[in-house]
């Protein structure tokens, strides 16, 4: 029978001692926890205390609950663009837990209203191409290629394209930070 996938890959830690250019001796002394433990922990040979994770992860500048999460997940996730319309507005998404990617484009006097419904995001706005303008409750934007914004999504806000114009929109989950 093979054997199963372990739910922690602790080899996290081997990445963040040669990230933060620290030995086995080095973390060792920074965190109090022993070299031996370290190495079976960083090559997946023992399960971790919650002491000792907590001393690893503050030697990091990390909670036990960041070291954890990083040993639990995937290091990289990866997905597929998707298309769609608003108005004339284009544009290529990408989604993650976290946050979602939008390529846009839009042909001058394109306009749109609230372009998706927002959870509690931060929006950013990047213009690359063009010049757009975004509309707040209290303002007006108006954002030229290489200019960008940032501001609270759950606002009613509307783009207008004063030119053609290409851009990155960003939505950021602001209870799923990182």
């Amino acid at each position: 029978m093979a054997s199963a996938t372990p739910q922690f890959d602790f080899s996290v830690i081997r990445r963040l001692r040669e990230q933060h250019e620290l030995t086995l001796a080095d973390l060792s002394e920074a965190s109090g926890v022993s070299v031996a433990v370290i190495s079976k922990l960083e090559r997946n040979q023992q399960s971790a205390e919650l002491e000792t994770l907590f001393r690893l992860a503050r030697a990091f500048g990390l909670s036990a609950t960041d070291l954890m999460a990083l040993a639990e997940s995937p290091l990289a996730h990866r997905t597929g663009e998707k298309h769609y319309r608003s108005g004339e507005f284009k544009f290529r998404q990408i989604k993650y837990a976290n946050v979602v990617g939008l390529l846009g484009t839009a042909p001058k006097g394109a306009k749109v209203s609230r372009p998706e419904i927002h959870h509690d995001d931060t929006e950013v706005c990047w213009v690359t191409e063009g010049k757009l303008c975004l509309s707040l409750p209290h303002e007006d934007c108006i954002l030229s290629a290489g200019e960008s914004i940032q501001f609270d999504a759950i606002q009613q806000h509307t783009y207008e394209a004063l030119a053609d114009s290409q851009f990155v929109i960003l939505h950021l989950r602001k209870d799923k930070r990182y």
